[in-house]
């Protein structure tokens, strides 16, 4: 039983306020939607990437065995590393139903500062390959950080429309009803007394 008082100023306020419950209900359905789009396609780039990424480490573990092959353990670890002075993480960022999504590209690593002693092609096609393992990694961490917020905030409003849909909703309806009921029953009562006025 609603605590309202039942008065036609009542139901008028909470006609109202259902009638915004219901746009909201209607928003956040359809942002659902756009953000289970989002999900699916961030997933999909995130299998690709990750796919990559496997096959990239694949080519690089066995560049790195040639390499060892050819310069044993120490004279590879003696060989220079790339220049990673100049390395820059490029993250392009936007927005889906307020939720970031971002992109990342690693560019700018370049060859070693220094000439190796002993240069091989064994050991430039392993510092190229696992460089560009590298770089997927730098994409794929992206992705990924896309599908956490995005799931984060699907779930959220998911949460937020069975609420609306299953409880405010609902209640709205029922308190409206109780007070439409009880405004018959007075308007009843009036109408009786009157007639009991009259007569009298």
């Amino acid at each position: 039983m609603s605590d309202l008082t039942p008065t036609r100023s009542a139901v008028v306020a909470l006609t109202e306020e259902r009638k915004a419950m219901r746009e909201s209900y209607v928003f956040l359905d359809e942002k659902c939607l756009l953000l289970a789009q989002g999900l699916m396609q961030a997933l999909r780039t995130y299998e690709r990437l990750a796919a990559e990424l496997g096959a990239a480490f694949g080519e690089a573990t066995r560049a790195l065995h040639g390499a060892l092959a050819r310069h044993g353990l120490e004279g590879l670890q003696a060989y220079p590393a790339a220049d990673a002075v100049a390395a820059e993480l490029a993250v392009k960022r936007g927005s889906l139903m307020g939720v970031a999504v971002q992109e990342a590209r690693l560019s700018g690593i370049g060859a070693p500062a220094v000439e190796p002693l002993n240069p091989s092609p064994e050991a430039e096609e392993c510092r190229e390959l696992h460089l560009r393992a590298l770089g997927i990694a730098a994409e794929l961490a992206a992705v990924s950080g896309n599908l956490e917020r995005l799931y984060a905030e699907y779930r959220r409003s998911v949460r937020r429309v069975r609420a609306l849909h299953d409880v405010l909703l609902p209640e709205a309806d029922r308190e409206i009803g109780e007070i439409e009921s009880r405004l018959e029953e007075l308007d009843q009562d009036e109408a009786v007394w009157l007639r009991h006025r009259r007569g009298a």
